[in-house]
């Protein structure tokens, strides 16, 4: 039967129309800004329910907090928190690509943050002016070395990626602690965490400084911006990134292709490895009082950078807004002590968003299935 025509008591071509304009909005933008307004709503029947008279206040500083409060100086701050969840959120949506879940972006973030770290404190000799080079390429290989493992037991023997993943996160964090402790020129016994890193190993600021005054924002925003286009025109633009893509969608069609499905998983999880260790660098050398603390917990960004991911639909230019906007409602959600409220109410927020992105994609599922059996019944 023609999708266009009708019988009677059906109409397949209007419901096949409906259901692929369904289906586009909740797999694009549009599902992520619903996901994202449905949050901010959930948020304020939370701040109603906590403080019903301080509720619209505690909500417009959310909303507004970053700009209004801080000024430019708001803006500087944005582009600094924003920094290191961009890249997280690069190197989840880079491994989603390849239908991989790179859960172990903590501990590929703090395997990187310690070599960025340890380069920047004991690396004598280095010339000033590539000290932070040096120290961000030191970030990028451990990062990517720790993610190998996950990948070559994906690659030849199945493993599920998530189980490898978290396993090497704590791997990772218990080996940065011992590792941190057990160098004497890195390690403070006073405060129990690393060295503060020499300013001639942070990050330039490359003159954000004179257009954010009085913020923390350095470099580090520039270079996860360019690495955010490079990862743009790898996927979209090469043939590599067309064989990674395509061993994400089928790995036997990619074999049976020519493509080596194996060598593509690795160095999927390698290339996201590699952009998490850049992340804990950018952070860990931004030069605003930043150490890494002895503690038995996974690093935060690490996490942060799956809701920016899928709010950024694995799209790096997408990762890039989201990872802003997370920023953004992070840094508004600081001024909320003015109004008795707790900061942590973000995290509520942020949560809350990513569960309503979830549910969407289980929408689209379900329209898929609907959509498809509609359409057999109309051939």
């Amino acid at each position: 039967m023609d999708d266009n025509k009708s019988t009677p008591g059906k109409s397949p071509g209007r419901w096949n129309r409906l259901a692929d304009f369904r289906l586009d909005a909740m797999s694009g933008p549009a599902g992520s800004v619903g996901a994202i307004v449905v949050g901010l709503l959930f948020g304020l029947i939370i701040l109603y329910i906590s403080n019903p008279d301080k509720a619209i206040d505690g909500f417009l500083c959310i909303l507004t907090g970053g700009l209004t409060r801080g000024g430019l100086r708001g803006v500087g701050q944005v582009l600094y928190f924003a920094t290191p969840i961009i890249m997280t959120g690069l190197s989840v949506g880079f491994a989603f690509k390849t239908n991989l879940f790179n859960i172990g972006t903590p501990g590929q973030y703090i395997m990187g943050a310690y070599a960025a770290v340890l380069v920047g404190v004991t690396g004598t000799g280095i010339p000033d002016s590539i000290h932070w080079v040096v120290a961000l390429l030191a970030a990028c290989v451990a990062g990517g070395l720790w993610a190998v493992l996950p990948g070559v037991l994906k690659a030849f023997l199945n493993v599920n990626e998530v189980i490898s993943c978290i396993m090497m996160n704590y791997i990772g964090m218990y080996l940065v602690n011992y590792l941190i402790i057990s160098n004497k020129s890195l390690y403070n016994q006073l405060t129990s965490r690393t060295m503060a890193v020499p300013a001639e190993a942070n990050i330039p600021k490359m003159g954000l400084n004179q257009i954010f005054p009085n913020s923390s924002v350095n470099g580090g925003i520039i270079i996860a911006l360019v690495l955010a286009v490079l990862m743009y025109i790898i996927l979209q633009k090469t043939k590599f990134g067309y064989e990674l893509k395509a061993c994400g969608f089928n790995r036997d069609a990619s074999r049976y292709a020519g493509i080596n499905e194996k060598r593509s998983v690795i160095l999927s999880m390698v290339i996201a490895g590699g952009l998490a260790g850049i992340g804990g660098a950018l952070f860990y050398l931004a030069g605003s009082g930043t150490y890494i603390d002895v503690v038995d917990v996974l690093a935060e960004a690490g996490f942060d950078g799956i809701p920016v991911a899928l709010l950024g639909l694995s799209n790096p230019i997408g990762v890039v807004l989201a990872g802003i906007f997370i920023a953004y409602i992070t840094v508004g959600g600081t001024y909320m002590q003015l109004y008795s409220f707790v900061p942590e109410i973000i995290d509520i927020i942020v949560s809350a968003i990513i569960y309503f992105s979830a549910f969407a994609l289980i929408f689209r599922f379900l329209l898929q299935r609907i959509a498809g059996r509609k359409r057999g019944e109309a051939q």
